[in-house]
């Protein structure tokens, strides 16, 4: 697949957005949508896919190997979530683990002397994207 993927770190607040270059090497944060709802929300990722000329979407899946069995995860509410979106964009929708991406994240926002109080939502979609694309470059 060759094309800008854009990135997504789904949260019920707020939604992360990151887009990737065109021959799929680097991604880079692109912005933070506060969320207003399933199908606004999925209105505003289909115009900026489209503005940025998206070919696939990658959705971080907050998957905890520790999580206790038979509760309702985070992960399970996120593929739920997923599973809307993949009704709601004609796009290819994949999705990675964003298991431990949060530290990277906040790592990222001292490198580039982010207040503390500031939200990394679109530099955790940078990290999933970016973890996408790098396992990509593998195989």
């Amino acid at each position: 697949m060759s094309g800008r993927l854009l990135g997504i770190d789904y949260g019920e607040k707020r939604i992360g957005l990151a887009i990737s270059d065109a021959l799929g090497i680097s991604a880079r944060e692109l912005a933070i949508l506060q969320s207003h709802g399933a199908s606004q929300d999925f209105a505003a990722i289909n115009e900026i896919a489209w503005r940025e000329r998206a070919v696939a979407v990658v959705v971080g899946v907050p998957v905890n190997p520790n999580a206790p069995p038979g509760i309702v995860t985070q992960a399970a509410i996120v593929r739920d979530w997923i599973t809307a979106l993949r009704n709601a964009t004609d796009l290819p929708v994949h999705e990675v683990s964003e298991y431990l991406t949060s530290e990277e994240a906040r790592n990222m926002a001292r490198m580039l002397k982010r207040r503390a109080t500031e939200p990394i939502d679109d530099l955790a979609a940078c990290v999933i994207l970016q973890s996408f694309l790098d396992a990509r470059s593998r195989h």
